[in-house]
């Protein structure tokens, strides 16, 4: 049964409201790698200011939502998962704002020959980010719907690993100096970061789905 009656109305909005932001800060950190390995740094530019506001409407939700819970003692069995879930899940939103960052600060040099793979990493880490979001969804209005958005998770992220080894690899297998290579890496491990919190989120919502379905 979902988790929200007509008397945490107000609630539920304020959590839909952080998913946005989330879900959101998602899009534009791939959009913002994608403008950065085109050259498109104004574009880019424009990615990290954004994603910079998205976090920060991201914080001051969650924030709204905890100072609701307590004052007004709503649902106070489920208090817990709540507050853990939106603070799991706003680390997502930080690791996508550090990854893009860094490519602001540090201005990597992308070889031709790895930018689809730092693209593809990009937009399947965002893809494991949107399932997640939509699992959380799930979980507040139908848990019991729950198992299949969490697969979707899965997936993603494994899909990302094997994107991010199979780039590494082509890295290391170059002709490029190891300097360089490991600033590459560095890279490659930022943007595949994002799906795997998107999993750790992900398998905070499998235990939290079973605790409500006792």
């Amino acid at each position: 049964m979902p988790l929200f009656n007509k008397s945490t109305q107000l609630l539920a909005g304020q959590i839909d409201e952080f998913l946005d932001a989330v879900a959101q800060g998602g899009l534009v950190f791939r959009d913002g790698v994608h403008a950065y390995l085109a050259g498109d740094l104004v574009r880019f530019d424009g990615c990290i200011i954004l994603i910079n506001d998205l976090e920060h409407k991201a914080d001051d939700r969650s924030k709204s939502v905890e100072t609701n819970l307590y004052r007004n003692s709503l649902i106070p069995e489920h208090r817990g998962d709540v507050l853990g879930l939106l603070e799991t899940t706003d680390t997502v939103i930080d690791t996508a704002k550090t990854g893009l960052f860094q490519f602001s600060v540090e201005r990597p040099v992308i070889p031709p020959d790895c930018v689809a793979g730092f693209t593809s990493l990009a937009d399947t880490s965002n893809e494991a980010l949107q399932a997640m979001i939509i699992a959380a969804r799930t979980f507040f209005r139908d848990p019991e719907a729950i198992k299949d958005h969490l697969f979707k998770v899965a997936h993603h992220e494994h899909d990302a690993d094997v994107i991010s080894d199979a780039l590494k690899r082509r890295i290391f297998s170059s002709d490029l100096d190891l300097a360089h290579k490991i600033h590459l890496r560095y890279f490659a491990r930022n943007i595949e970061l994002v799906s795997d919190r998107a999993k750790d989120v992900s398998d905070r919502l499998a235990i939290y789905a079973i605790k409500r379905s006792l």
